[in-house]
């Protein structure tokens, strides 16, 4: 199973290392991962394997939310199947 990980906010050293430490803290593996920045605005979207996570998917999810909350970013991440359900209405 994968998930779906999107960060946006002001762009600041060491992002993707951060979100990435959280990924392999919990062995999620990264499959594929898009950057940009924006006039000063960091946007990544990334695609993650957790089928081997070492955790729950659900503290999985609340670890990235308290990242997010520490470097001042918005962090989502989403179950491929909730991500697959909205965009096949």
């Amino acid at each position: 199973m994968n998930a779906v990980i999107t960060v946006t906010g002001k762009d600041t050293v060491g992002i993707i290392a951060k979100v990435s430490a959280e990924c392999f803290a919990a062995n999620a593996n990264i499959l594929d991962i898009t950057q940009k920045v924006f006039g000063g605005m960091f946007v990544m979207t990334m695609l993650i394997q957790i089928d081997d996570l070492k955790i729950r998917f659900a503290d999985f999810v609340d670890k990235m939310n308290e990242l997010g909350q520490k470097e001042n970013l918005v962090i989502h991440t989403m179950h491929e199947d909730i991500f697959n359900a909205m965009h096949n209405i």
